[in-house]
């Protein structure tokens, strides 16, 4: 038979080992929540910098900075002869034309007849872009003519190929101004101090 005393005892030491299981399974449990909680910040972060937005929030710097990228990786790039700067103003007056210029056009024998328009900036704009273009419209197979207007550029485009003729008036001004891949490497090479650009 077991003493009162005894049995005093051993409720003391299963109360003790009940306790210590018990703050063992807490604090695996909390070191569980713990990994699982910085497990998921982790996750949480990751998923952070997949998600970053790649546009640079604005056309014209971003036409810039990938130009600048393309400059720094190159290691031929010569610095001295750089100027970005006239990049700038050439990629502001492309947004000039292309948000602030009016253009009015009417359908002529063989092609259309578009009247470029703006004031201040714009017009000076106008008139740096469109003229210049001409030679790459001619690149195409089309005829392209400009007489310059106090305020602008009055530009003509024909071609003796009715379906050409059809396509221009669909095109009309910014369609027939974005012909041709010249904008890109052009833009290069002005960024490089390699040739001047409308």
């Amino acid at each position: 038979m077991w003493s009162r005393k005894r049995v005093s005892s051993l409720v003391v030491v299963l109360t003790l080992a009940a306790g210590a299981v018990v703050a063992g399974s807490g604090l695996v449990g909390a070191q569980h929540a713990q990994h699982m909680q910085a497990k998921q910040h982790g996750a949480h972060m990751h998923g952070n910098e997949a998600a970053m937005p790649t546009m640079p929030g604005q056309d014209i710097f971003g036409a810039i900075q990938e130009i600048v990228q393309i400059l720094e990786a190159d290691p031929a790039t010569d610095w001295s002869k750089v100027t970005i700067a006239a990049l700038r103003e050439h990629l502001i007056d492309m947004n000039e034309v292309a948000l602030r210029a009016v253009a009015t056009e009417r359908p002529i024998r063989n092609g259309v007849e578009i009247v470029v328009t703006g004031e201040g900036r714009t017009g000076e704009a106008i008139k740096h872009m469109v003229p210049a273009h001409t030679k790459e419209l001619g690149g195409i197979g089309w005829n392209a003519t400009t007489e310059e207007l106090a305020n602008g550029v009055k530009l003509v485009v024909t071609s003796a190929d009715a379906t050409q003729v059809t396509k221009l008036r669909a095109l009309g001004f910014m369609g027939i101004m974005v012909q041709g891949r010249h904008h890109q490497p052009h833009h290069l090479m002005m960024a490089k101090g390699e040739g001047h650009g409308h």
